[in-house]
């Protein structure tokens, strides 16, 4: 039976400060990323690109995208299959419309793109691109949809109505992972000090102080979310956050978490890791490889 997630106490807060090692050793920088670096299928697994930024989940389709730093695969097709041109997708997040896509990073070799990409949108499931704004300014490494507007972090927190109009927002926190519904306005930061929460957009945080150290979150719904901690261990929230339930554990290093409530309420979790994607059906209590069909 699952167990509520235990609360933030010394113990906690010794696992934050071994959390924010993991975390900065496991983000990628464009200091430490460099154009070519590392080719598709250079893995040694199912997985096209070792260097892997965002993944999503489509719950009309069913269609799994996964944002790496050689561009856009479609993942549910055997081999994974490029869409659109090579460029570093640092951030990644679904928008509210069925297709519309919002991303962040560094141009590709030969690309004619600004250096960084600043905010760039897909209506075309990520055949094509359209600059939006702060091109040549902005990295969004952090970066999610919501009710109000976009949310990303570049060194600063950003929110903008539009995506072309941005306003400052000052935290004292640096999101690992921003994670939103494009049908809500509550929003998750995963930090290595425990989870900051968002009901408005982005404009006021508060800490969840009974909430575990999350390394990854997503939203299944403006209600449903799921995290993961630095060591695999899986979490859920059916209350957007505010509380949290203890589930099983993913093995091998994740590096991006989607998920999906199915017609028939079932909690689907995604996660890609160095072996490959993975999937849940029960809600995070078991996982097993995605190749092996649904």
């Amino acid at each position: 039976m699952p167990n509520p997630s235990r609360p933030r106490t010394r113990a906690t807060a010794a696992l934050a400060a071994s959390a924010g090692l993991i975390f900065a050793l496991t983000a990628c920088s464009p200091s430490s990323v460099t154009a070519g670096a590392s080719p598709a299928g250079s893995t040694g697994s199912l997985m096209p690109d070792a260097h892997i930024h965002g993944l999503s989940v489509s719950s009309k389709t069913g269609q799994v995208l996964l944002a790496t730093h050689e561009g856009l695969f479609d993942m549910t097709k055997q081999p994974a299959t490029k869409i659109g041109a090579t460029n570093d997708l640092m951030g990644f997040t679904g928008g509210t419309d069925h297709g519309v896509l919002y991303a962040s990073g560094h141009p590709g070799e030969g690309s004619d793109l600004p250096n960084p990409l600043g905010l760039i949108r897909s209506t075309d499931a990520g055949k094509t691109w359209e600059q939006l704004s702060r091109q040549g300014e902005s990295d969004f490494h952090a970066l999610t949809a919501t009710k109000s507007g976009i949310v990303g972090f570049d060194g600063r927190l950003r929110t903008s109505p539009d995506g072309k109009t941005w306003n400052t927002v000052p935290t004292d926190f640096v999101p690992a992972v921003l994670a939103g519904s494009p049908t809500s306005d509550t929003i998750l930061a995963t930090t290595p000090q425990g989870i900051r929460r968002s009901t408005d957009g982005g404009k006021a945080w508060n800490t969840v102080d009974t909430g575990p150290v999350l390394q990854f979150a997503a939203f299944a719904s403006p209600a449903d979310a799921v995290g993961v901690e630095p060591d695999g261990t899986v979490h859920s929230s059916a209350d957007a956050g505010a509380t949290w339930t203890r589930k099983g554990k993913i093995q091998g290093a994740v590096q991006a978490v989607a998920a999906v409530k199915g017609q028939e309420a079932n909690l689907s979790i995604w996660a890609a890791t160095a072996g490959g994607l993975v999937i849940s059906t029960d809600g995070g209590v078991t996982f097993r490889p995605a190749a092996d069909g649904s």
